[in-house]
């Protein structure tokens, strides 16, 4: 971008008008390459449900002991009508329409303690304890063959409780207190109470941070066979990690996988391809040139999401607000498109997230320390829409239908 004067003469006075002279220094910068090289390669990932590569940092021993991920499912979007409270903003105390996705989020049960040793080359798990009474969806996930096998999975281990009245347990529970600087508590969700046709438990390790190393011990016993629900772990106005697995979308072209420009339609054998993919020499392709391949399936986590609202098993009021006090709950009518009804604990999150219906996501708390305004408001819900989602949704709950359409012949005989 260059300035350019003009001088124009009148009445003997000179004026000098500047303007803008658009130059365009090269083509790159005007149409960048799509796809970012940092996620090479793009192959299908091995981490089906997700997996927590880091946790937050455990900065504040006068805290309190507490967990710091959790497990949901996605069940669908929809949308909200909300006031916005950012004094000086343009859409201070106006109202905004944000698409919102629902994430139902059974209660997670604690099995078992995990603690790491600090090592020059990383963390090195020192001793595992598990609890004595594990469900047989915990243990289905333990078999390839649940139905052939002999299902005497950690039967011998819960006899280390009878013996000696659990002399050896207190004494692996003293060995992370003594030597360990991280605890992680294994856990896992209740496929069970979900119509996901799935009986197998999704597992996973959540960091305990708060406290010295001996509460987080005694807090994870504490926890031992019980159930955890997500209004524990999170709280409304949050900001929250979402980490799961995008959409497959199987083996796609350059055009759509890197955002190639199509080439002229007179072009031989094809258009939407890369014109050259390099130089006779060196005599190979490099790794910057868009490739057709997979496309989707990948493992991605992104960074703070808003908690909206945390839903209650069994309220049936949980989407009434101060102005729309009409009784009704999350399921939208007719049930999310490809998921159904929402029946245990649910959490709404700003924006969409990764993945398809009824896919397993992790939710962990925040790595960074949140102080901009947007990430700090509070957020005041005005009417949450459970309209049909599969077509054009006219009515919010079945007696708002039943009203406007009358007596049903149907329903008459």
């Amino acid at each position: 971008m260059e300035w350019w004067w003009c001088r124009q003469v009148q009445s003997k006075s000179i004026f000098f008008i500047p303007f803008l002279c658009f130059t365009m220094s090269h083509r790159k910068f005007e149409a960048p390459r799509r796809g970012n090289l940092g996620f090479l390669p793009k192959k299908r990932t091995k981490h089906h449900a997700g997996r927590i590569r880091s946790f937050p940092k455990d900065k504040d021993p006068t805290a309190q002991p507490h967990l710091t991920a959790f497990r949901g499912y996605k069940a669908g979007m929809t949308h909200v009508v909300r006031g916005v409270d950012r004094p000086g903003a343009l859409m201070h105390k106006r109202e905004v329409v944000d698409a919102v996705t629902v994430i139902e989020t059974p209660p997670m049960v604690v099995v078992g303690v995990v603690g790491y040793v600090e090592t020059p080359q990383g963390l090195r798990s020192l001793t595992t304890v598990f609890a004595e009474h594990l469900s047989d969806e915990f243990k289905r996930r333990v078999y390839k063959n649940w139905y052939r096998s002999k299902k005497k999975a950690y039967t011998k281990y819960a006899l280390k409780y009878t013996k000696e009245d659990g002399k050896e347990i207190e004494h692996e529970l003293e060995r992370i207190k003594s030597f360990c600087s991280v605890v992680r508590v294994i856990a896992h969700t209740q496929v069970k109470k979900l119509n996901l046709r799935v009986k197998k438990a999704h597992i996973m390790e959540i960091q305990v941070n708060g406290g010295d190393v001996a509460a987080k011990v005694d807090y994870a016993k504490s926890l031992f066979e019980k159930e955890v629900h997500v209004d524990t772990v999170f709280s409304k106005d949050e900001q929250i990690d979402v980490i799961g697995v995008t959409k497959g979308r199987g083996y796609e072209g350059v055009t759509t996988r890197w955002g190639c420009t199509r080439l002229p339609r007179k072009t031989h054998r094809g258009l939407r391809k890369v014109a050259c993919i390099g130089s006779w020499h060196p005599s190979r392709v490099s790794t910057t040139v868009p490739r057709a391949g997979q496309n989707g399936y990948f493992h991605r986590t992104e960074m703070n999401k808003k908690v909206y609202r945390i839903g209650k098993k069994g309220d049936e009021s949980s989407c009434s607000t101060d102005a729309d006090l009409t009784k009704k709950g999350i399921t939208p009518m007719g049930g999310f498109v490809r998921y159904g009804e929402v029946r245990e604990d649910w959490l709404m999150l700003k924006g969409c997230v990764v993945g398809v219906k009824k896919r397993p996501l992790i939710l962990r708390k925040s790595l960074m320390k949140h102080s901009s305004r947007k990430h700090l408001e509070t957020i005041d819900i005005k009417f949450i829409d459970t309209s049909s989602k599969l077509g054009h949704g006219r009515f919010q709950t079945d007696e708002e239908k039943a009203k406007f359409l009358g007596p049903l012949a149907s329903k008459q005989k």
